[in-house]
């Protein structure tokens, strides 16, 4: 038997297994559900949360996995935003999560990896008026979760802005007050719109909104999670921002890491401007150490 493997099958929605033998680590994504991961199990240890009855309901934002952010992380006020003088509408965190992706292949050679694909439509152009194509790698090596991303702006004269980011939800057995490596040393608290000294700790116990680490200058944080383990996400230099937050009396603490702060679409101060014809790279690792 290979030390990898990649099948589908039929829960609620169709889902994709991704295993790796070797390292007992396993991978589950559900391009129907904004091409999300629910389930990453490194070594052994299931890392992400999920509230099953949020996935299954097709109208709930899913509270668990690893929600795709685009093309915005966050909020913008009123949910509006102005573009050449006309304004639209967007919901928290953008079209890909609420987007069915299309599966565009898999492989089980040197690694378990499924490419899925979102290109935009009359649903998304409603909100956001570019036309684009993601293609996202999820691969499963060494006991490593990559997330592979490409952004394509298929326009034809037009630049596309846009800042991405992740939401993973990280589940906790032992409290809120966490440390997290990272070498940020400041981080604006939501709470009550304050810059805050970032001294390697952050309480999100009984915090409402988020929290965002502003200056690190290496893309990694880690943290310890589930069962004493160590996670690590690792991530290229688009990725500013660090946010963290959580939800009263759930088990779980969302490490996200973004390419802007909340609310930028409205700013445009640091937005990611990609010209026509264009595309991008980037990639997120998520590990452990136990």
């Amino acid at each position: 038997m290979s030390n990898y493997e990649v099948r589908s099958y039929k829960d609620t929605y169709t889902l994709y297994e991704l295993t790796e033998e070797s390292t007992q680590s396993r991978i589950i994504v559900c391009p129907e559900r904004g091409g999300i991961v629910i389930g990453c199990q490194l070594h052994g240890l299931e890392l992400f949360y999920l509230d099953k009855s949020t996935f299954e309901n097709p109208t709930a934002n899913i509270r668990g996995g690893n929600p795709i952010l685009f093309p915005i992380s966050g909020q913008l006020a009123n949910q509006t935003y102005e573009w050449n003088g006309q304004s639209y509408t967007m919901a928290n965190h953008g079209v890909a999560r609420t987007s069915v992706w299309d599966v565009v292949s898999t492989k089980t050679d040197g690694e378990a990896s499924i490419t899925i694909r979102l290109q935009s439509n009359e649903e998304t152009l409603r909100s956001y008026p570019f036309a684009f194509e993601l293609l996202f790698t999820y691969v499963l090596q060494d006991g490593q979760l990559h997330t592979r991303q490409l952004y394509r702006n298929l326009s034809e004269a037009a630049a596309m802005p846009f800042y991405a980011g992740f939401h993973p939800y990280f589940a906790i057995d032992s409290g809120k007050k966490i440390a997290y490596e990272s070498d940020a040393t400041r981080y604006v608290d939501y709470n009550d719109n304050v810059e805050k000294p970032f001294d390697g700790v952050i309480d999100l116990e009984g915090l409402v909104e988020s929290v965002c680490l502003l200056d690190a200058k290496k893309s990694e944080i880690s943290f310890v999670a589930l069962q004493g383990a160590r996670v690590r996400l690792t991530y290229d230099d688009i990725f500013k921002y660090m946010v963290l937050w959580s939800v009263k009396d759930r088990p779980f603490v969302c490490v996200e890491p973004w390419m802007a702060e909340n609310g930028e679409l409205n700013r445009q101060e640091e937005l990611v401007m990609l010209n026509a014809g264009e595309e991008l790279h980037a990639n997120m690792t998520i590990s452990c150490e136990r």
